[in-house]
Order: structure tokens, then C-alpha cells, then sequence
């Protein structure tokens, strides 16, 4: 049989916008989230992770097979994403890694990804200074994460202009993708031939078209299968693997012409926003696979095989998910999430506010920059292998290659903080910064919050030059105005949730004292992207007050600024501190130490009226207080602070309803009206037990039972996101210390009896991260078992088994694969 030139590609656009506090470099609680701490860490275990070690499963739902995606699709993952996943899930990372290298085996030696412009920009909307940086900063990341240069590159939104694509071109990129309508004609590359329009989104989508553009350079392009990609992303398509590999197939045209049937839509299809769409994925294309009249495909190893034969014009500025083109991200058009009586008027002076501070900083950067660069924006695009190493040599690399001459320290603490308020300018324009509904959302929020950082960082810089950037800007702001009355406009949204948010050296100062009055840290630490070295620390009390005297050096990682301070810290207990802090650079050692035993003296005579007013007369100030927390902070020590109370408040609950339960059976027995104080009361203290019975260890299964029958007896409501959540993290810890035993009995015991522990609660659990472990331990116990007698071997095996029923595995199955299919994680 003649090989098939049928072949299918499916292209998964994984991204989520940077959501690090630009302060800190970290991502902070997003409450939305729940139960995960935040966004990126939610989607990550919904659909990054889940592709990586897809599940296949059996008609008895048992698991058969588990695959990673990534090896056999096409896919690009945004650059400030994989930086997240590099430091945040790592696991998931090296699944990632592991898929783009067995895609080189699987297509030619072409990889399945495609590298992304940076921060998701929109390119026809950005000047032809930022659009170089994005796509050379782009290049750099990938090369960074896949070791070689990238075949492709995806536009964010596919929103494209003829500039850009040149862009692309001219810095070595071969392909991109776009979606069908933005098409404008085609035309043979055979000599005088015509042009035939392609209006309607017409195009055939089978195969590469070539631009060609008057510089001489070109680009292939492929535009996706706009129908079937419609289908996956919005009309359930993923609801059957077989439906999904059906559809795939209808896509060729009747003729032996090479042909390309390919799909391209967000990569969190696959999981987040359909549950279980990596499952439909992973299946979809083990039945290609097993098709021998089609063959997978990726971008690069089509094009190889089958060069353009057409070559194509597009509509300028257009997008795949906007039907005005790119006016989505500029103004009101009318594409937006939905909400009804919502305008987004808001948009046009937002994209104003940043150009025009964009424009305003870049003479300032030209001139401070010629003072420390041969080339200032030359550095701005190297600037990007400090982003991705944040190393002193790595910093010494880029200062070598692009100063204009021997940089003091000083100098060069300059110079980063140039090169941070230029990266700031790319990252307030992210995109889902005018996707949405309004200008409060949290997207919006923080891409306003990357302006303030760059007005920061200006006025750092520029001084008297940069006073008047934060009023324009902010009467700019004032110009977009929200369709939520309490948030007013752009410059109130400003006010109330971004300006609280700036930080310096100070606040880092205060935030490492008062911590270090619930924690207990090294004499070197890092503190988020600031390093901290405690000088001296001392501690006085009386009953419940406390008072903590100390000294600490704060540097920041990121643009080398440092400075010393003193600070004092009074507890009073609970919630109640007050503290200050003040710089120094030449310590007056006898000042401090009179006034520390001046301070200590009060304290042992618990006259702390007197300690607040000393405070004062040193420090000049007492300004700071557990609202000056960073948030996760002040989260984790409200929560310490909070405990005890809960507790009193879970015990008096319990009590209430133990003392009652029996008539409250007989209520839900007869049917009769129950209590709220009663029912609440029991919801409480079911829920409570229940976490209880999870987190003892080993698991209380008995206690569980008890739990889960009064739950039903009495029609308690479970607490099921937050119980669930539990009983999977329990479960992966229980796999993990197993893992790490090498074979123990007591441990396998353990896991086993978990795992018979969480199949009886009557809800979905994610063993999602067990379940991996599960089959690592299969893979691995050949050497770890090596010591074994056949009678123990037998005992274990047959207790590992019962474990993986429990975890809903087809031990027999899957103990078959390749185990080459699958590198499992996180």
C-alpha cells in the first residue's frame, strides 16, 4: 500500500497572561481560584499537567493507557507561562520538555512546538520598536526551554499585519498560523498566475500558502480548519474521541493531493474548560494512529515534505476572536464575555493612557541609556536572558555585551532598573487586558498595575523629568470609565487596587520584621525577589507583649538596589502590632543600643504606652502594622492567629450538635421542618469531622464512616471542593512517601488503606497526581524490589494491585504499555 498523504495536525495554544505581582515576582492569591492558590496553579492541574499524562480508559472507566500529549500534537505554551511552570510545577515542566523531544522522533526531527511572542501582545497594535523586542524575546525563551531555534511562531489572537509577519521572517521564523478568513486571496506561485479571492473565510485550509514580502524575505503560512476548530472550542466536540477523530477525517478533500486537515484553538480545551478534553484528546488520537489511511502530523514536518505551491495576501489587522478585526483590544466593538448592559467604552483610553506613557519614557530611556549602552534598545533585547537567568554571571553577561563601558555598581543598578521599566512597558500590554467585560477585572487591574511599576521606576530614573507622567496618565485613566458604579473609573481603580500595591526597600523592611515575630528565618533569606541578611535581632517581653529590636540588609535580585535598616516590632498579641522601620547608612551603634535599653527597660515594666511613644521619637514614625503584610503573608499569619478561635468555635459547634443529633435524626427522619441554628450547627460539625478523619494519620476509616453516614442521615450538605481537595492531597502524599520508601510494606499498607478511605466518599477526586506515582512505582519496582523473596514479592504485588484498583487502574493493561509512552509529573 502506498503511505498515506493524508495527514492531521491538532494545535493546542497554551497561555495564561503574567499575573506576578511586578513588586514581588510572584504570583499572590487569586480567591477566584479556590481551592488553588491561583489561577495558574488551577489550569495547570486541569489541563497542562493532565496532557502530559493523559488517561485512556477501558468501558468499566478503569484506566488502560496514559500518554502524553504533547508528543504527538502541535503546540506553542506562552513564554511568561513556561517561565511559571519552570519554577512552580516542575513536574509538569519536564512533561512538557519530554513531549517536544519525543515529537522531533515521532515527526522527522521537527519539533511539535512553536515558540509565542512574549507577553501576548497585540502585534498590528504595537510600534515597530516593541514588536522586534516580543519576537526576539520570544525566540530567546524558547530557545531557552527546547535548546534550538523555533520553526514557528504564534501570534498572540493570530492578530496580524503584513509588518509583522515580515518581523517574523526577518528574525528566522518559517511558519505561523492564522485563522481561514484572514485570508485575502491566492494565487499560484506558477508565472502569470491570477489572484482569486478568498473572501468568506474560503481558503482552502489543506495545505501552506507563502507571503512574499518586498524586502525579499517570506513566510509560510498555515490557515486552520476554522469549522473544526469552532466545533472543539464551542460545541462539544470533545465530548466524544471517536466524534472528534470522525470530524478530523471529513476534512479532506476527495483527491490524492498531499493534504493537511489541522485545527488550532486554546490549548485549555484540553481539560480546563472541558473536563476531560485531554482524555478526548489522548483517545482521539490513538484512533488516528491506528488508522492507517491518515497520519499524524506537525507544522514543520508538512511543510517540509510539502512546500507552498500558492502564495497568499491577508486582511490587515485581523484576529481570530474578534470579528472587527483587532478593535478589541482598541475599542467599544462589541466582541466581549457577555455580560449584558456592559460597555467597553473603556478601552480606547486604557491602549491611549499606555501608548502615551510608552512614548513618553522612550527619549528618557534614549538619553539615560547612551550614558550606560552602546545601544539601548540592542540591550532591551538582550535584556531578555536576565529575565530568563537572574544570576549574577548572567547579569555579567549581558553588562559585557552591551555597556559602553566599565559599569560601577551604582552604574549598573541604573541600568537594570532602565532595562526592568522597559520590560514593564511590554507587560502592561498584554492582551486579556482589554479582552473582557470591563476595566475592573482583574486582568485589567493587572496590566495597569505593570504601568504603575513603570511610572515607579521612571520617577526613580528621571526625577523632575518624570513628575508629571502619573497625573497624565492618571487623567487618561479617568477617561475609562467602568460599567461597576463603585469602581468608578480607570484612575479610582488606580487608586483603590494598584497604588497599595508599590513597594520599596522600606516595605520589604517592615514586611521581614513583623514576619519574624510568627516565623522563624535563617540569617540569609529570600523574601519573594528581594534577599535579606539579619544583622542583629532581639527580643523583649512581658505577659503577652512582645517587642523585637533588629537590623537587616534588603537587596533586591532584580536590579541589585540595597540598602540597611533598623526596625522594632510590638506585639500585643493576636492581630495587634505595631512596628517601624528607618534607614541608615552609617549606623550610629550607641544611639541604637540606648535606645534598645531604653526600649527593653519599658518593656520588662510592661509600660508599652511609653514603648509606642519611644518608637516614635526614634523612628520619627509608627507606621506599619499586619495590613502591611504581603497578602499571602498576612493570610498565613491571620490564619495562625485565627486557629485557636476556630477551634473554641469548632468545639462549642460540636458540642451543640452532639447534644442534639438525636433529635435532629428524628426531624430528618419524619420530615419534619428542621432548626437552621441545628442544621448549621451539624453542617459544621460534620464537615469539620470529616476533615478531621482525613487528616489524621494514618486515616481514621472508621471514623470517616461515621461521618459520611450521619452526613446522609441528617442531609448535611458536604463541603465537597474543599473536603476533595483534602482526600487528593492526601492520597498523593501517601503515594509520595511510598515512592520514596523503596519498597516498604508499612507504607504500601498506608497508601492502601487511604486509597480504600477516599473510593467511599460520595463525590468526583481528583487521584489524578496519585494515580502517576502509582504507575512511576510500577515502572521502577523492578529495582527496588531487587532484594525481595518470591512469598514477599507475591505479597506485594498483590497489595500494589489492589492499591491501583482502588486508584481506578487497569493494573493488567497498563502494566503492558510502553513505558516510553509517558513521563508522569506533578
Amino acid at each position: 500500500m502506498a503511505p498515506s498523504k493524508r495527514f492531521i495536525c491538532i494545535h493546542g495554544h497554551f497561555y495564561q497572561p503574567p499575573r506576578e505581582n511586578p513588586w514581588l515576582e510572584t504570583v499572590e492569591t487569586q480567591d477566584s481560584a479556590a481551592p488553588y492558590h491561583d489561577w495558574n496553579e488551577r489550569v495547570c492541574a486541569e489541563c497542562y499537567a493532565t496532557n502530559g499524562a493523559a488517561r485512556i480508559v477501558s468501558n468499566k472507566d478503569q484506566i488502560v493507557r496514559i500518554v502524553n500529549n504533547y508528543s504527538r500534537i502541535n503546540f506553542d505554551f506562552g513564554p511568561t507561562l513556561m517561565s511559571w511552570l519552570k519554577e512552580n510545577a516542575p513536574r509538569t515542566y519536564r512533561m512538557i520538555l519530554d513531549g517536544e523531544r519525543r515529537s522531533r522522533k515521532n515527526f522527522n526531527g521537527h519539533s511539535s512546538a512553536m515558540a509565542q511572542v512574549y507577553n501576548h501582545v497585540i502585534m498590528p497594535l504595537a510600534n515597530t520598536r516593541d514588536r522586534i523586542t516580543q519576537i526576539r524575546w520570544g525566540i530567546a525563551d524558547y530557545i531557552q526551554h527546547f535548546g534550538t531555534p523555533p520553526e514557528g511562531m504564534w501570534l498572540s489572537e493570530t492578530a496580524a499585519d503584513t509588518e509583522s509577519l515580515e518581523a517574523l521572517a526577518m528574525n528566522g521564523i518559517r511558519y505561523t498560523v492564522l485563522a481561514p478568513h484572514q485570508c485575502k486571496r491566492i494565487r499560484s506561485l506558477k508565472s502569470d498566475a491570477v489572484w482569486t479571492e478568498t473572501s468568506g473565510a474560503s481558503v482552502d485550509t489543506t495545505h501552506p500558502y507563502l507571503l512574499r514580502f518586498k524586502s525579499g524575505a517570506s513566510i509560510a503560512v498555515f490557515f486552520y480548519d476554522g469549522p473544526a476548530s469552532r466545533a472543539i472550542a464551542f460545541e462539544g466536540l470533545l465530548n466524544s474521541g471517536e466524534a472528534f477523530a470522525s470530524r478530523l477525517k471529513s476534512g479532506f478533500e476527495d483527491n490524492t493531493a498531499p493534504q493537511l486537515v489541522h485545527v488550532a484553538t486554546d490549548g485549555e480545551s484540553y481539560g480546563h474548560h472541558h473536563k476531560y478534553g485531554e482524555m478526548a484528546l489522548a483517545y482521539t488520537l490513538k484512533l488516528l494512529e491506528q488508522d492507517k489511511t491518515v497520519k499524524l502530523a506537525n507544522y514543520g514536518s508538512f511543510l517540509e515534505q510539502f512546500p507552498p505551491e500558492y502564495e497568499a495576501e491577508i486582511v490587515e489587522d485581523t484576529s481570530w476572536s474578534c470579528v472587527h478585526g483587532v478593535e478589541r483590544w482598541r475599542s467599544d466593538c462589541g466582541c466581549n464575555g457577555g455580560k449584558p448592559g456592559f460597555n467597553q467604552a473603556w478601552r480606547a483610553p486604557l491602549r491611549q493612557a499606555f501608548d502615551e506613557l510608552r512614548d513618553a519614557v522612550a527619549p528618557l530611556t534614549e538619553r539615560e541609556g547612551a550614558a550606560l549602552f552602546n545601544d539601548v534598545w540592542a540591550a532591551r533585547d538582550g535584556y531578555i536572558q536576565v529575565v530568563l537567568d537572574r544570576s549574577e554571571e548572567s547579569a555579567d553577561r549581558f553588562f559585557r555585551a552591551h555597556q559602553s563601558h566599565a559599569l560601577s555598581e551604582p552604574e549598573r543598578v541604573r541600568a537594570l532598573e532602565l532595562m526592568e521599566m522597559q520590560r514593564h512597558a511590554q507587560l502592561m500590554y498584554t492582551s486579556c487586558g482589554w479582552f473582557f467585560d470591563d476595566i475592573s477585572g482583574i486582568e485589567t487591574v493587572q496590566v495597569i498595575a505593570y504601568a504603575a511599576r513603570t511610572l515607579q521606576l521612571a520617577q526613580v530614573l528621571f526625577g523632575s523629568d518624570a513628575e508629571a507622567l502619573e497625573p497624565a496618565f492618571l487623567a487618561r485613566l479617568a477617561e475609562a470609565r467602568s460599567n461597576v458604579a463603585t469602581s468608578g473609573n480607570g484612575a479610582l481603580i488606580y487608586a483603590a487596587s494598584v497604588a497599595s500595591m508599590a513597594l520599596g526597600l522600606e516595605q520589604v523592611a517592615a514586611h521581614f520584621a513583623i514576619s519574624s515575630v510568627f516565623s522563624s528565618f535563617a540569617d540569609e533569606t529570600d523574601l519573594y525577589c528581594y534577599h535579606v541578611r539579619r544583622i542583629s535581632n532581639e527580643i523583649h517581653t512581658s505577659g503577652r507583649g512582645r517587642l523585637l529590636l533588629g537590623r537587616a540588609h534588603i537587596a533586591s535580585a532584580i536590579t541589585g538596589e540595597q540598602q540597611s535598616f533598623s526596625f522594632a516590632v510590638l506585639h500585643f498579641g493576636d492581630q495587634n502590632i505595631t512596628a517601624a522601620v528607618k534607614a541608615y547608612q552609617d549606623f550610629d551603634a550607641a544611639a541604637f543600643e540606648a535606645f534598645a535599653a531604653q526600649a527593653a527597660a519599658l518593656v520588662e515594666r510592661a509600660s508599652f504606652p511609653d514603648v509606642i511613644r519611644l518608637l516614635d521619637r526614634y523612628y520619627g514614625h509608627v507606621d506599619y502594622s499586619l495590613i502591611s503584610l504581603f497578602r499571602d503573608e498576612q493570610r498565613r499569619i491571620i490564619q495562625l492567629i485565627l486557629n485557636s478561635t476556630l477551634w473554641d468555635i469548632e468545639t462549642s459547634l460540636t458540642t451543640i450538635y452532639e447534644d442534639h443529633a438525636n433529635l435532629l435524626h428524628y426531624l430528618s427522619q419524619t420530615g419534619l421542618p428542621k432548626p437552621r441554628a441545628l442544621t448549621l450547627a451539624a453542617g459544621f460539625a460534620i464537615n469539620a469531622g470529616l476533615r478531621r478523619a482525613l487528616e489524621t494519620d494514618p486515616i481514621d476509616q472508621a471514623l470517616l464512616r461515621s461521618f459520611l453516614q450521619l452526613a446522609k442521615a441528617d442531609q448535611v450538605e458536604l463541603e465537597t471542593p474543599s473536603l476533595s481537595y483534602l482526600a487528593d492531597q492526601r492520597m498523593k502524599r501517601a503515594m509520595i512517601e511510598l515512592q520514596m520508601s523503596s519498597g516498604s510494606f508499612e507504607l504500601l499498607e498506608r497508601a492502601l488503606t487511604m486509597a480504600r478511605a477516599v473510593v467511599e466518599l460520595p463525590f468526583d477526586l481528583n487521584l489524578w497526581q496519585a494515580q502517576n506515582i502509582w504507575y512511576e512505582i510500577l515502572r521502577t519496582s523492578t529495582y527496588s524490589l531487587k532484594g525481595f523473596g518470591a512469598e514477599e514479592r507475591l505479597r506485594w504485588e498483590k497489595n500494589f494491585g489492589e492499591l491501583g484498583a482502588c486508584l481506578s487502574i487497569d493494573c493488567t493493561a497498563i502494566s503492558e504499555q510502553d513505558p516510553a509512552a509517558v513521563t508522569t509529573g506533578d
